[in-house]
C-alpha cells in the first residue's frame, strides 16, 4: 500500500487532533497553524483545508432512494434518560420474505463531537451493504450535535461520561432487541466511538457479534476476558500513542481466545477514515479497512 502524503505539514495536522480532542484551545490551535503559514498559503486556506467538509465527504445521499432512514428515540434509565440516533435500512429488506428481511445490526458510533452529517453518511453505507445501522448520538441530552464540530467538542465535555456509556449500551441492547433486526449486531466507531466499540465488546459479551473499533481505546485488562465478540482492529501508523496499543490488546484477545485480526495502516494518521476531512484522510487505508469491517461483521454477525 502506497502511503498517502498530507497536503499539509504534520506538525499542522496533528495541531488538529489536539485542538479537536479538547488538549489545546481554539486560540492556540490558530496561532500554533500560524507558524506553518509559509510558502504563501495563508492561515485561513489552511484552517478551512483540516476543518471537516461534509459536502465533500458524503458518498450516499440523504435522499438515496435505496434506502430507508428515521431519527428514533431509545429509553436509556441508566444513561441520560434517553438517546436519541439515526436508523437506516436498505429498502430492498421490506421487499422481502418475513425472515429475509431480518437484518444484522450495526452500532454506529460518533467521535467526540456528536452525530455529525460524517457519521450519518457511514450509517447510509452500512445500508447499502446489506445491515441495518443505527448511529446514535450522544450529545442527545445536551440537544443533539450542534452542526458544528467545534461546538459539538464543547458539548461533549459537558456530558457525563459515564451516563453517555449507558446510553451507548441502550442503544445497541434495543438495536439487537428490534423485530427487524435478525438478533445479531456488531459495533463500530472512530476515535472515542472505536472506544466505545471496544466497551460494548465487554459490556455486551456474547450478545455482541463482532467489533471493529476504528483508532479506540482499549479496555481495561482485566475487562478483556469478559469480550466474546470478534474484535477487528484499526490504527494508523502515525497515530503512534494508539497504534502502540495493539501489540499488548493482541496478546490479551489471544489469551482469552477472541478471534480478532489488527491492522496498522502505512502513511496514515488519526482519522484516516474520514473523508470529509481531506487532510487527514487516506483512500488507500480507509476503503481497505472498510472492505475488511464488511468482510468481518459479514462472517461473524450475518446469521
Amino acid at each position: 500500500m502506497e502511503p498517502t502524503k498530507p497536503k499539509l505539514p504534520a506538525e499542522a495536522i496533528q495541531l488538529y487532533n489536539l485542538f479537536i480532542h479538547g488538549e489545546i484551545s481554539r486560540r492556540d490551535f490558530i496561532e500554533g497553524i500560524q507558524r506553518f503559514a509559509i510558502g504563501g498559503l495563508a492561515v485561513a486556506a489552511m484552517i478551512e483545508a483540516l476543518m471537516p467538509n461534509y459536502a465533500l465527504g458524503q458518498q450516499v445521499s440523504r435522499t438515496d432512494d435505496r434506502i430507508k432512514a428515521t431519527y428514533e428515540t431509545v429509553p436509556s434509565p441508566q444513561g441520560n434518560g434517553s438517546i436519541k440516533g439515526y436508523l437506516v435500512r436498505p429498502v430492498s429488506a421490506d421487499t422481502r420474505s418475513q425472515t429475509a428481511s431480518k437484518l444484522p445490526g450495526v452500532i454506529v458510533v460518533h467521535e467526540n463531537r456528536g452525530l455529525n452529517p460524517h457519521i450519518e453518511d457511514i450509517a447510509r453505507r452500512f445500508a447499502l451493504a446489506n445491515f441495518m445501522a443505527f448511529a446514535p448520538d450522544g450529545l442527545t441530552s445536551v440537544g443533539g450535535f450542534p452542526g458544528d464540530d467545534y461546538k459539538g467538542g464543547q458539548l461533549f465535555s459537558k456530558v457525563d461520561g459515564k451516563k453517555m456509556a449507558e446510553d451507548m449500551v441502550a442503544a445497541a441492547v434495543w438495536l439487537k432487541a428490534r423485530p427487524d433486526c435478525s438478533g445479531k449486531i456488531a459495533a463500530t466507531g472512530f476515535c472515542y466511538g472505536g472506544g466505545v466499540a471496544n466497551t460494548l465488546a465487554v459490556r455486551l459479551g456474547a450478545d455482541l457479534a463482532a467489533s471493529a473499533p476504528f483508532y479506540g481505546a482499549v479496555p481495561p485488562d482485566a475487562d478483556i476476558a469478559k469480550i466474546k465478540a470478534a474484535i477487528l482492529v484499526h490504527h494508523g501508523e502515525l497515530d503512534t500513542r494508539l497504534a502502540g496499543t495493539w501489540p499488548a490488546y493482541d496478546a490479551a484477545l489471544k489469551a482469552a481466545n477472541v478471534p480478532h485480526e489488527g491492522y496498522i495502516y502505512p502513511g496514515a494518521v488519526h482519522g484516516f477514515n474520514c473523508d470529509a476531512t481531506p487532510e487527514r484522510y487516506n483512500k488507500a487505508a480507509a476503503d481497505l479497512a472498510w472492505q475488511r469491517t464488511i468482510d468481518w461483521f459479514n462472517k461473524y454477525a450475518r446469521a
